[in-house]
């Protein structure tokens, strides 16, 4: 099956997941690919799925991953002195493409707090976490240590590992029992309007 169908197919499937908050079962995909037959559906959706389009979860319940239509990348701008610059679709992405490696380990969190203002992350950001990475010196980290959780540069120098704050009025945390990585920061969102 053609790509450009199978994207046809996603779009449908996005509009009727952000109307409903959910996938829809089969007999509803009847109608919204306009087919006849549970049969023909179930091949829509297994090229989806061969395609990264959507995934099935332990259970066999269909879980969106590329549903999301993709943004037209435009040009560069200088963000340094002006240039001319002009306006041309160069392509497509889709930022969860573009964000987003291993879909199962990546998870969303909520900012709380200024400790990592000098890095860029304002409270009420959004964070993107990836679980199972081996955090390097200098990666953010989210990290449970001694049984509180927070947002911290990772540091590890002759076998102890520091977390340090981007904002000065907060001190290095030395864990003095437990340290447990919960996962890499891989991206900080934010929502200006």
């Amino acid at each position: 099956m053609k790509k450009e169908i199978l994207k046809q197919y996603a779009e449908k499937l996005h509009e009727h997941y952000l109307k409903s908050k959910r996938m829809p079962t089969y007999s509803e995909m009847l109608g919204i690919f306009g087919l006849r037959s549970k049969n023909a559906v179930y091949k829509r959706i297994a090229a989806l799925v061969a395609q990264g389009f959507l995934e099935k979860d332990s259970s066999g319940r269909l879980l969106p991953v590329r549903l999301y239509n993709p943004v037209k990348i435009l040009g560069a701008v200088a963000a340094g002195f002006p240039s001319p610059a002009e306006e041309e679709n160069i392509d497509l992405m889709s930022l969860d493409d573009y964000l987003i490696s291993n879909p199962q380990a990546t998870y969303l969190l909520k900012v709380d707090g200024d400790s990592m203002i000098g890095a860029g992350i304002m409270p009420g950001d959004l964070v993107l976490v990836q679980k199972g990475r081996t955090p390097a010196n200098g990666d953010i980290v989210v990290a449970c240590v001694d049984n509180e959780w927070t947002l911290k540069f990772f540091e590890k120098h002759k076998g102890k590992t520091v977390l340090i704050a981007a904002n000065k009025k907060y001190p290095p945390i030395e864990p003095k029992q437990e340290l447990v990585i919960a996962g890499v920061v891989i991206a900080n969102v934010r929502k200006y309007k």
